[in-house]
């Protein structure tokens, strides 16, 4: 049994990455197919970036938006589970809350002035967008951790320090995962809406295709969003259950 699951979640978490990397390889030479789809159209292939460009930039917004808010959010996990700072934690919540909330569309107006066009104001939408569920999980996972267990790692003579890193924040570890797996899958569909202040991303085919009323655009755009959500998933779900 043991042996069935570990041949088979490597090849779970690889397969959307493979048909990824299929589909952003093979579009440009799939005019037949977004032709049968939109016949009326004097272009089905969108050729103003490479499709490859365009993933590695969104990819790359989401993980420096989501390395920062792992981060930040970690941090303030920790900072309000411990007892100087639980007076903080409704302010924190709050704060996290916030961010989420409020449309990233407006968090992009009004980054622009202060950050100009282009990835900047993205990657501040994104944080702020994704930092929600690193944060509550965090907190989860940190005050899940058994009393019993606490008290027995300071009866070894451990210090607080020793305490959090050698025994809360293992046993919180797959709990707060799976806040960062929430965060980055969200973000790679929010991401999209970067490509309306000058961001490289997937959105590019999405925001063209619906200006030009071209369904294929959109549908490019789309489908690749899509798989990269989906084996973003998969990867975080393989590592979740490494670390079981």
């Amino acid at each position: 049994m043991w042996r069935a699951t570990a041949t088979y979640l490597p090849w779970r978490a690889l397969a959307p990455v493979l048909l990824l990397i299929l589909c952003a390889s093979l579009f440009p030479h799939m005019e037949v197919l977004f032709r049968w789809l939109q016949p009326d159209s004097a272009q089905v292939i969108y050729d103003r970036d490479s499709f490859w460009r365009l993933l590695l930039s969104h990819a790359g917004l989401v993980l420096l938006s989501g390395a920062i808010a792992t981060v930040v959010g970690v941090v303030s996990g920790i900072l309000v589970t411990r007892e100087s700072g639980r007076d903080f934690l409704p302010l924190v919540n709050n704060v996290a809350s916030i961010g989420q909330t409020f449309p990233p569309v407006a968090v992009l107006a009004l980054a622009v002035p202060m950050t100009g066009f282009g990835g900047a104001p993205t990657v501040v939408a994104l944080t702020l967008y994704g930092l929600l569920p690193v944060v509550r999980n965090t907190i989860a996972g940190l005050e899940g951790v058994s009393g019993a267990v606490l008290e027995a790692a300071r009866g070894m003579g451990m210090s607080p320090s020793q305490v959090l890193w050698k025994v809360e924040l293992p046993l919180a570890f797959k709990v707060i995962m799976a806040g960062v797996r929430t965060s980055v899958t969200i973000n790679i569909a929010t991401a999209a809406i970067g490509s309306t202040i000058g961001a490289k991303t997937l959105g590019d085919p999405i925001v063209a295709g619906l200006i030009n009323g071209n369904t294929a655009y959109v549908l490019q755009g789309a489908i690749l969003v899509a798989l990269l959500a989906v084996a973003a998933d998969a990867i975080f779900e393989r590592i979740e259950n490494a670390s079981a």
